[in-house]
């Protein structure tokens, strides 16, 4: 019998770390091995590693996309792989770990070292995992905002007009004004975070007073110019100004580290020195170099988009629907989840809507499909089928990614069909969304409207993957009984 220890860590921490550790947990079990792993996800780190179970241990595992330290295992033999091979193999990952290189000195793995660069896939695995590291930190901001935001217009707002109002003088307009200060944190915390990531805690005030800029065009009035059309273009960005910023804050801090400075200079170099040098050139090149074009792409960008929504509505759905059910959480659904979400102060969460329908179609199809016809299905298909039911209630798509695993030439199409089906319907009903998240929770919390048609072109879409993927799953088992 072997004993393990592990940690698990995805860079939203929602879903992919906790299977990854159940499926780690379940395979020990299975062998008659001993393992304990410790989750860092989204609530913070759970089941924490005590000293005397990494004492014990023969070999750590290390199933993530994020950094993590690993000061705290040396002599230990560590396996530093990424969290879905956590779900995907995790027999193999309990066998290569008790012949892993073993980690001497007591030094956290840095990103880009050969270390990482061996287990990951380098450069681009890299920005990926700084991208993911500030959507994950963006999204509650904007969940938060955005749901006080819906309340206060659907309980406390009445009808002008020129939209919702909240009387100036009422409760509801307190929580209104609450809502939009959290909404409006999105893209400087964005930005921070993903300096954070590759430059450690020196870039995360670069990024952040830096993304600032991106969404406080009107401070740099000096700086607008009005194109042929009469638009006014300034230093207003949003989401795609705050990735720009975040990489581009991160490597500057990372550059300003790696300068041999002087020993007395050391102790102030990362709360003095970068901090002001680095937030000075980023904010430079925003201003003078990067702003105006990214302003004039995301202005030409919305206005295409609001031809398209008027013309082609249906065929945008389509193509977003397909992005978000694709890969699960993985960058092309992270993609159009962006996109979508940084389009709601522009057309009201009109494109978010599509994606919102689209969101929880993949695990609550293959959680029908698991109750319709069960003997398509192992046991512990089935019961993660109840978990994707009730994962998409919540907006969480990873909940299907056990099926997708299993059986990826049947259920990602099955997916990809039912989700472009679902935000076509629910680009046909008008349905919109004001919070950066999907399923029906968001319905039910008053941020998705018209509610009815939302949900039933969430139910529509849903009922489209789990008779596909039964139809599919069903045909491919004829085929092999009759071989």
């Amino acid at each position: 019998m072997a004993r393990f220890v592990g940690i698990t860590a995805c860079p939203t921490g929602i879903a992919h770390t906790y299977m990854a550790a159940e499926k780690l947990e379940e395979t020990a079990r299975a062998q008659g091995d001993e393992i304990i792993v410790e989750t860092q996800g989204s609530i913070g780190v759970e089941n924490a590693l005590s000293a005397a179970d990494i004492a014990a241990a023969d070999a750590v595992i290390i199933a993530a996309d994020k950094e993590i330290d690993t000061s705290r295992f040396p002599g230990k033999r560590v396996l530093l792989t990424g969290v879905k091979d956590g779900i995907d193999r995790p027999a193999a990952l309990l066998q290569e770990a008790l012949h892993a290189p073993v980690l001497h000195g007591a030094s956290a793995a840095e990103p880009g070292s050969d270390e990482e660069t061996r287990t990951h896939d380098g450069f681009g695995h890299g920005l990926y995992k700084a991208l993911m590291s500030g959507v994950s930190r963006m999204i509650p901001f904007v969940v938060c905002g955005g749901i006080m935001i819906a309340l206060a217009l659907g309980i406390g707002g009445k009808p002008t007009p020129a939209g919702m109002t909240v009387p100036d003088d009422s409760f509801w307009q307190t929580i209104l004004q609450v809502g939009v200060l959290a909404f409006s944190l999105m893209v400087p915390v964005l930005a921070g975070f993903i300096a954070e990531a590759i430059a450690d805690r020196p870039g995360l005030v670069v990024g952040m007073v830096a993304g600032f800029i991106a969404n406080s065009g009107a401070n740099f009035p000096y700086l607008t110019t009005t194109d042929a059309a009469g638009t006014k273009t300034g230093l207003n960005t949003g989401f795609l100004g705050a990735i720009l910023i975040g990489f581009l804050a991160g490597y500057v801090a990372k550059a300003l580290r790696s300068i041999p400075w002087h020993k007395y200079l050391k102790p102030i170099v990362p709360i003095l020195i970068i901090p002001i040098v680095g937030t000075t050139i980023v904010s430079l090149l925003y201003v003078y170099i990067f702003g105006r074009p990214l302003a004039a792409l995301f202005n030409g960008l919305t206005h295409f988009l609001a031809g398209m929504s008027s013309s082609s509505i249906v065929l945008l759905a389509i193509i977003i629907g397909m992005m978000i059910t694709f890969d699960m959480g993985g960058p092309v659904n992270k993609v159009a989840f962006l996109f979508a979400g940084g389009m709601v102060a522009q057309d009201h969460g009109a494109i978010m809507g599509l994606a919102a329908a689209a969101i929880p179609v993949p695990p609550i199809g293959m959680g029908l499909a698991t109750l319709v016809r069960r003997r398509l299905f192992t046991d512990a298909e089935r019961e993660a089928g109840i978990a994707a039911l009730f994962m998409g209630m919540f907006g969480i798509t990873e909940g299907a990614i056990p099926f997708a695993a299993a059986d990826p030439a049947r259920v990602i199409p099955s997916n990809m069909i039912g989700g472009a089906v679902a935000a076509a319907v629910a680009a046909l009903f008008g349905v919109h969304d004001v919070v950066m998240h999907g399923g029906p929770i968001v319905g039910v919390l008053g941020a998705a409207t018209p509610v009815v048609q939302f949900f039933i072109a969430i139910l529509v879409g849903s009922l489209v993957t789990a008779g596909l993927s039964i139809i599919l799953k069903a045909t491919a088992a004829r085929a092999t009984a009759t071989r």
